[in-house]
């Protein structure tokens, strides 16, 4: 990999792991066709003590958002409130009152799934689409997220590779290996394989957790190196998901690029990419009790042409 020719390594790249026409001219699903009825139905088997874990961040102004690419944190506002049912304004029957609320968010501003057609290659989206008209003004015509919406339940592994390769946590610019995904593996004692969800954590999120956000959301960061793009095709996995907000390791590993195993995986390989999970729970209960796989369920809402979709995703051990 020359650090000084992006252009170049990202065009073998996308080459040599790509997945166009696989599943069809029609594909709305890419990877996600690795999670079969029988992956899941073998997923759900893994379930033993019933102990759930949600993943995601809370949707609040709290978060780590600071308005670059124009992404703010969720601003939550209330319609109607106790206060008004006690001052008789709902002009409701019998004394009943209630409350109403909205939420007004980027849909990738917290925990969320990047969709197939969140990033494109030299103009071409997903299974090599004309990305000017899959997406438009209109959203994503041909793979809005919507399409997934009963697809991202079954098998997940957690790589904890803070723990295993760092002293709990990685520096920021940090480059995840292949190597090190194995090592990972080997070390917690699982597999991962044909359609599996990958949960990769780094320790970035638990950092900035306790030290303040600073420049968590697209500053420099610890991620998967732009070499795993083979492994991350040869693997089958149906999709991956990191506690920071990139998914790949930033700075980037080249002088000039920007998210480029993002123009690879997505429009390519057609992963499903998830940012911004909370995995420290999970973490501290796998790190006890040494299991790292457990049933996973993490749909994202049926927001209709959607590029994007934020998620509460729920492991079951």
């Amino acid at each position: 990999m020359n650090p000084a020719d992006p252009e170049g390594a990202i065009a073998a790249a996308a080459k040599s792991c790509s997945n166009w026409d696989r599943w069809g001219q029609d594909d709305r699903l890419g990877t996600l066709n690795f999670l079969t009825p029988g992956k899941r139905a073998e997923g759900a088997a893994l379930i033993r003590r019933g102990e759930s874990f949600s993943l995601s961040l809370p949707f609040d102004m709290n978060g780590p958002q600071k308005g670059w690419r124009r992404r703010t944190n969720p601003v939550h506002t209330m319609l109607d409130t106790g206060t008004d049912a006690a001052a008789g304004l709902q002009k409701f029957p019998h004394g009943i009152g209630g409350a109403d609320d909205v939420i007004s968010m980027p849909l990738q501003c917290s925990t969320q799934w990047d969709g197939l057609g969140h990033i494109f290659d030299h103009g071409r989206a997903w299974n090599g689409r004309d990305a000017a008209t899959t997406v438009t003004s209109e959203g994503d015509l041909v793979t809005g997220i919507e399409h997934m919406a009963s697809a991202v339940a079954g098998r997940a592994v957690l790589l904890d590779v803070g723990r295993v390769i760092g002293d709990g946590e990685l520096p920021d610019g940090f480059a995840i290996t292949e190597a090190h995904l194995v090592t990972t593996a080997h070390a917690h004692g699982v597999e991962v394989g044909t359609g599996d969800i990958v949960l990769v954590r780094t320790g970035q999120l638990a950092r900035a957790k306790r030290d303040g956000w600073g420049d968590y959301a697209g500053g420099p960061a610890p991620g998967l190196s732009f070499g795993t793009a083979e492994w991350l095709h040869r693997s089958e996995i149906a999709a991956i998901a990191t506690d920071t907000w990139g998914f790949e390791v930033r700075p980037n590993e080249f002088a000039d690029a920007f998210q480029p195993l993002h123009q690879v995986v997505i429009p390519h390989i057609g992963l499903l990419v998830g940012e911004m999970w909370d995995l420290e729970a999970l973490a501290e209960d796998c790190a006890r009790d040494g299991v790292h796989e457990f049933w996973l369920t993490a749909a994202p809402l049926p927001i209709t042409g959607a590029v994007g979709s934020p998620v509460n995703p729920v492991a079951v051990k």
